[in-house]
């Protein structure tokens, strides 16, 4: 059920106290806790793109490749080639001007966060969410990690085309999949017009903003009038509900203070998206996210967005490819005479966009180059190689700046597969990008069984990424 935005605030800091206190509530609405950056100079920036279906790794596999290296990568041995020696597959030409940016990245297993239809807070997290309940939320995502070493107003913010099984759309603000900490639940945006809405509002409807301003201004005098006399629990319940309202006042101060850059940025939305874009395209929808991306980046609203492209639910009726009216779900199954084909067309939609938000980010100035030089596109599968898994490899396409403190770039890299030795796990990656942007956790997330049960190193970062 999408939550109207003033009717959140209200009903949040009146009554659903436990709400208020929460990190997803403070992250949705306000910065998130202060982080020393790794350095005193520009933010580095994260997208993480999670796409449905898996990926099939034979999909990822060169054209190019000699006879003896269609042979490893068949037999999923470990090795690496120049991406600017090799023709990449028709699905990913759209990145082809892109190459020394490119990695496409195989052999790091998702087994720790398992596969099957939806792996909701597991992919990001490392962990087994199962069905998507709060007990099942470990601690905070990688994502909110991030977000906490590269502050921000809006900290991490998340974007989502998923339809959950049972509904036939989604709009407004609603729950997400990310996590800000342990059996806590992130809020999203479900459509373009609502993302523009609430990240640009603070130049687009000032009016709002007041009005915003005016009830929060109310709702902390109120707050703040409940906690005299009370002490114990009932205290620190009012008290933290009067952090989360200043918050939020501290956040649209800061937001405020970026309002000519903002206007620089601002995106512009097509009508066809107003009320929840009933009428719009998948693939109208789709450049529409990925302009609000570009243009909160830029404006420097957030550091850190995590964008779910589609998932089982999202209709594809309205890409211009499917002449067999062909769902998602079918083609995971391999139904109908073309889902090998609509797989790759699913994938060149989607990297039309990654093509967009590089293309976009190269041409924004910042410090002695480009904005996406401070950039990390990471297009991943949220449940490994395939429809129901296998959850033992999980392809990605990952996109890097120059300024970039991880060492892959434009290179094909097949890891040792699952069990073996010297295989990487989605923890290890995620350790990888946590250590080398300023977390030096020793490991980030579960902890794999078949490597445990082949008694093989798996903890800490990849090394040779690093």
């Amino acid at each position: 059920m999408a939550i109207h935005r003033r009717e959140f605030i209200k009903t949040t800091a009146l009554g659903t106290a436990t709400l208020a206190m929460t990190p997803s509530f403070n992250n949705w609405l306000a910065a998130p806790a202060q982080a020393a950056a790794p350095n005193a100079g520009l933010p580095h920036r994260f997208v993480f793109i999670r796409k449905s279906n898996g990926n099939l790794p034979h999909q990822f596999s060169l054209p190019s490749f000699s006879d003896a290296q269609q042979k490893m990568d068949k037999e999923k041995q470990a090795f690496e080639v120049a991406l600017d020696k090799h023709e990449l597959p028709d699905w990913l030409k759209a990145l082809d001007g892109h190459k020394d940016n490119m990695t496409i990245l195989h052999g790091i297993s998702m087994s720790v966060s398992g596969g099957g239809h939806y792996s909701y807070s597991g992919c990001m997290g490392a962990y087994k969410a199962g069905r998507d309940v709060l007990s099942n939320i470990k601690w905070a995502t990688v994502d909110f990690e991030l977000a906490k070493l590269f502050p921000s107003p809006f900290g991490h913010v998340e974007m989502s085309l998923a339809v959950p099984h049972g509904r036939d759309k989604r709009t407004g603000i609603v729950s997400g999949y990310s996590a800000p900490a342990p059996q806590q639940r992130n809020y999203c945006y479900a459509d373009p017009m609502t993302a523009y809405k609430e990240l640009f509002k603070s130049v687009t409807n000032v009016d709002e903003v007041a009005s915003d301003n005016a009830l929060l201004d109310y709702l902390h005098d109120q707050e703040a009038r409940r906690l005299k006399g009370l002490d114990g629990d009932e205290r620190l319940k009012i008290s933290d509900q009067i952090d989360s309202l200043q918050s939020i006042r501290d956040r649209n101060m800061k937001v405020a203070a970026l309002g000519d850059v903002i206007r620089k940025h601002l995106p512009r939305i097509d009508p066809v998206h107003a009320d929840g874009g009933p009428d719009a395209t998948l693939p109208q929808k789709q450049a529409a996210f990925t302009d609000i991306i570009v243009a909160a980046l830029a404006s420097g609203l957030t550091n850190v967005v995590t964008y779910t492209i589609d998932d089982l639910g999202t209709p594809i009726t309205t890409l211009p490819e499917n002449d067999e009216k062909t769902n998602i779900h079918a083609v995971g199954h391999g139904q109908g005479g073309r889902s090998a084909f609509m797989r790759d067309v699913i994938k060149t939609h989607h990297m039309k966009q990654v093509e967009t938000l590089v293309t976009k980010l190269k041409a924004i100035p910042e410090g002695d180059g480009t904005v996406f030089d401070n950039t990390t596109i990471i297009y991943m599968p949220e449940t490994g190689a395939g429809h129901h898994g296998p959850d033992n490899e999980a392809p990605m396409v990952i996109m890097t700046g120059r300024h970039s403190k991880l060492d892959l770039a434009g290179r094909y890299i097949r890891m040792p597969f699952h069990g073996t030795e010297g295989h990487k796990t989605l923890s290890n990656w995620y350790t990888t990008l946590l250590n080398v942007y300023g977390n030096p956790i020793e490991h980030y997330g579960d902890l794999d069984l078949t490597m445990q049960r082949n008694r093989l190193k798996q903890s800490g970062a990849i090394d040779r990424f690093m």
